[in-house]
C-alpha cells in the first residue's frame, strides 16, 4: 500500500514583504502589467493541469522576450527565489504547480512564429506558440509538426520540449525528443546557450536529448526549432472491434510483429467508448470490449496495402467487426472519440486521475487485467485509453473528491499502476513527466546511484537549485520514508528496489 501525495512545502516562509520586495524587483525588469502578486491574479496560475494539488505562488511574472527571461532570472537568483517555468498549464503531472514563496515564469507571451522554411522543412519558434499553431503556420507548404497531443489545441512548444510529449501518431513520427532539432535555453546563471543544430548533427554531448523532458529544472527555453514533415497524401484509420479486451492487447503485438508500423495505433476499452460515444457520436462500437484505432498514411497505393495487410491480421487477432473510414471527414469522427476522453470523462465523473506509465507491448493483456483486479481492489472505475502501439498507457481513474477517502484511494490506485508497469519491465512515465504526482514512484524505478547522478546533472544547470525545486527527483530521505529503502548500520542498501 503506497501514502497519498501530498503538495510541496514551501521553501521558505511568505511574508508580505518578501513578496513586495521581488514584486518591486521584477517591476524594474518587465513592462507594466507584467507581474502579478495580487491573489485574484496569481489564483489562476495555482496549479496545472492536476487540479488536485493547488497553490497560489507568491508572483507571476510574463516577460515578453528573451531578454526580459534573462532580467527576470537575474532577479531571482540575486533575491534567491525559486522559479517555475510555466507554459499553458495543460501539464498532468504538477510540473508547473507553483511554490508559494516562488515565482512563476510564464513564457506564455513568447508566442512568436519566427520563421517557416519550407525547403529545410523546419520552423523557428518561441516556447509559448501552440503545439497546432506551427501545424497550421506550415499547412500552406503542404507540412506539418508531427507529435499531436491530446491537448494540441492549447498546450505550447515549450511546454511539450519540457515534458516530452507524443500523441497519436508518436508512434510512427516520435516524441518530441525526435522532432525538435534545436532550443535557445536560458540558464539560472544568465547566459544563453544553444543546443541542438540545425544542422545533421552538433558538436559536443548530446544535451539537447538531457534537456527535452528536464521539466523545468534545467533551464527556460526562449526558442525551439522543429522539425516538419510533408502531409499525408492519404490518410484512412481502421476502428476494430473485441470481444474482449485481452484479444485486443494481443493484436496490437501482431500488428507490430507483422512489420507494420501504423501512422497510429490507440486502443480505448468499452468504459472509455461508453464515456465517449454520447459526448462526440464517432460510431464507436459500444457492445466491443475493446476497440483499435489504426491509421495508415501516405500515398494511396502505400494505405491501401497498409490498410489491407492491418485488416487481414486484425480479423486473424479475432477482431469481432472491422470499419474503415471512407472520407476525411469520417476518419476524424474515428478519431474524435480518442482525442476528446479526457473531457467526456467529466460527463461520468466528478473527479479523475490520469496516469501515464509506458510498458513492453508483449505485457499490454497482462498489464490491464491488472488494472482490472485494481479496480476491484480500490473500488474505483478506471477507463483505458492509451497509445496501444508504444505501450503508453493513459488509465483514467474515476473518482469524487467530495467522497472522504476517495482520493487517496485514487492516488495509491495509480501508485500500483505505475509499479505494475515497473515490474514488466516498464517506466513510471511516457509522455507526461514526473512532476509532483509520481516523485514518490520514481524511489520504486531507481536506486540511489541513479537518483544521485540525475541530481548530478541538476547541479550542473542549477547550482542554487532555483530552478523547479522539488519536483521529478526524489532525494533519498524521501525515498525512505516512502518505505521502499531500509537503512542499516549507517548503508543504504536497495536490492529490494526493481532493477529494470
Amino acid at each position: 500500500m503506497t501514502t497519498p501525495l501530498t503538495p510541496l512545502a514551501s521553501a521558505a516562509p511568505f511574508t508580505e514583504s518578501r513578496q513586495r520586495d521581488v514584486a518591486r524587483a521584477l517591476g524594474a525588469v518587465l513592462p507594466p502589467g507584467c507581474v502579478l502578486s495580487r491573489l485574484e491574479d496569481t489564483r489562476p496560475y495555482e496549479c496545472d493541469g492536476l487540479s488536485a494539488f493547488r497553490q497560489p505562488p507568491m508572483i507571476v511574472a510574463l516577460p515578453q522576450d528573451e531578454a526580459q527571461v534573462l532580467a527576470v532570472l537575474d532577479v531571482c537568483r540575486r533575491m534567491n527565489v525559486p522559479i517555475v517555468p510555466r507554459g499553458a498549464g495543460t501539464g498532468l503531472s504538477g510540473g508547473a504547480m507553483p511554490i508559494a514563496d516562488g515565482v512563476v515564469l510564464s513564457t506564455a507571451r513568447l508566442n512568436r512564429i519566427v520563421r517557416v522554411d519550407a525547403e529545410a522543412r523546419t520552423a523557428v519558434v518561441q516556447p509559448g506558440v501552440r503545439n497546432l499553431a506551427i501545424s497550421e503556420a506550415a499547412a500552406p507548404f503542404g507540412l506539418y509538426y508531427a507529435p499531436d497531443p491530446s491537448s494540441q489545441i492549447a498546450c505550447t512548444i515549450g511546454g511539450n520540449v519540457a515534458e516530452n510529449s507524443g500523441g497519436v501518431h508518436c508512434l510512427k513520427y516520435g516524441l518530441t525528443v525526435h522532432n525538435v532539432l534545436r532550443v535557445r535555453v536560458a540558464t539560472i546563471d544568465g547566459h544563453i546557450v544553444e543546443l541542438g543544430s540545425e544542422a545533421p548533427d552538433a558538436p559536443g554531448l548530446d544535451l539537447l536529448a538531457v534537456f527535452i523532458g528536464s521539466e523545468g529544472m534545467l533551464g527556460i527555453v526562449t526558442e525551439v526549432t522543429v522539425r516538419l514533415v510533408p502531409k499525408p497524401a492519404v490518410q484512412r484509420v481502421i476502428m476494430a472491434s473485441f470481444a474482449d479486451i485481452v484479444a485486443g492487447a494481443n493484436a496490437v503485438a501482431r500488428v507490430i510483429a507483422a512489420g507494420i508500423i501504423p501512422a497510429g495505433l490507440e486502443m480505448m476499452d468499452q468504459t472509455s467508448s461508453r464515456m465517449v460515444e454520447p459526448f462526440v457520436r464517432a460510431g464507436y462500437d459500444l457492445d466491443a470490449a475493446a476497440i483499435l484505432l489504426c491509421e495508415a498514411d501516405g500515398t494511396p497505393e502505400e494505405v491501401e496495402d497498409e490498410i489491407a495487410r492491418m485488416a487481414a491480421v486484425l480479423q486473424e487477432a479475432g477482431a469481432t467487426a472491422i470499419a474503415v473510414s471512407a472520407t476525411e471527414a469520417e476518419r476524424l469522427r474515428f478519431w474524435s472519440g480518442r482525442k476528446n476522453a479526457f473531457p467526456a470523462a467529466g460527463r461520468i465523473s466528478p473527479d479523475y486521475y490520469c496516469m501515464d506509465g509506458t510498458i513492453p507491448r508483449r505485457h499490454l493483456a497482462q498489464v490491464l487485467s491488472g488494472i482490472a483486479q485494481m479496480e476491484v481492489k480500490y473500488g474505483l472505475r478506471c477507463a483505458n485509453v492509451f497509445h496501444a502501439g508504444d505501450g503508453n498507457l493513459h488509465p483514467l481513474i474515476l473518482f469524487d473528491a467530495n467522497v472522504p477517502d476517495e482520493l487517496a484511494r485514487a492516488e495509491a490506485f495509480g501508485a500500483d499502476i505505475l509499479a505494475l508497469c515497473v515490474a514488466v519491465g516498464g517506466t513510471i512515465t511516457g509522455e507526461h513527466g514526473v512532476g509532483i504526482e509520481k516523485i514518490d514512484s520514481m524511489c520504486v524505478q531507481f536506486g540511489p546511484g541513479e537518483l544521485n547522478a540525475f541530481f548530478g546533472v541538476k547541479r550542473a544547470f542549477d547550482p542554487p537549485s532555483l530552478l523547479n525545486p522539488n519536483k521529478a527527483i526524489p532525494t533519498l530521505q524521501r525515498c525512505a520514508e516512502f518505505g521502499r529503502m531500509r537503512v542499516t548500520g549507517g548503508v543504504l542498501p536497495h536490492a529490494d528496489l526493481p532493477r529494470f
